[in-house]
């Protein structure tokens, strides 16, 4: 079985193929995200400790965390889950995927360094690869490098420099909610325009109610006049 063993802290991975089965022995019947002693893999790996993050089957098949049995199942599987990508909105398939158990059917593991040991693992956590691409939220840059809100952003972003039609090109990503002197002004001049929005209807609404009123009273005092007209013509016809 091939084991896939990556560690974050570096960028680095690597393949490494173990042939014996009293080795391997450690990880049956073991499921995805759990924890593996390193020690149970071989003397190299002493101290480490390894989790499970995925496999595929020696015909391919993806492991899917939470399917719990150690061999293939057809799902249905819609967007939005593992396993599937879909084509058309809407769209679902019916989809083999391997289950989330270890078993040695698998041709591939993939292990994640957890924990690190006292000796190093060739061209793993003796080397470090740069990141090519960086966080791009204000907040995860800060968290990154460890800044104040008050520190320039643009100076710590990780930017990549190429050659094009003989110049160099450095390109950065946008940093996404940043707050500048801009952004306060828009929000600024979009919450006077919410609390106008506000007083003209509360105004528009009042100048309403005082015309309806006023309308009522118009209809009330001509109701009024035309009855005292009717009174007055049918006393008039009473005394002739």
């Amino acid at each position: 079985m091939k084991l896939n063993i990556a560690y974050p802290a570096t960028g680095c991975q690597k393949f490494i193929e173990i042939d014996d089965e009293k080795k391997l022995r450690c990880l049956y019947d073991k499921r995805i995200s759990q924890e593996v002693a390193g020690e149970d893999l071989g003397d190299e790996f002493a101290g480490y400790v390894f989790r499970i993050t995925g496999g595929n089957d020696k015909q391919g098949f993806p492991m899917k965390q939470g399917v719990l049995t150690n061999t293939r199942v057809r799902l249905l599987l819609r967007d939005g889950l593992s396993c599937y990508r879909a084509r058309r909105t809407g769209e679902r398939k019916r989809k083999s995927v391997r289950g989330c158990i270890v078993g040695n059917d698998l041709s591939v593991l993939n292990l994640v360094i957890v924990k690190k040991g006292e000796g190093e693992i060739a061209d793993i956590t003796d080397n470090t690869i740069p990141r090519r691409l960086g966080p791009k939220r204000a907040s995860k840059i800060r968290k990154l490098f460890n800044l104040e809100k008050t520190d320039d952003l643009r100076k710590f972003m990780i930017a990549r420099t190429f050659e094009k039609n003989g110049k160099t090109v450095v390109k950065r990503a946008k940093i996404q909610r940043l707050v500048t002197p801009v952004t306060l002004a828009r929000k600024k001049a979009r919450l006077a325009s919410q609390k106008a929005a506000l007083e003209k209807s509360k105004a528009d609404k009042a100048a309403y109610s005082a015309l309806i009123q006023k309308r009522i009273a118009e209809q009330q005092e001509a109701r009024r006049s035309e009855l005292s007209k009717r009174r007055s013509s049918r006393r008039a016809s009473q005394k002739e």
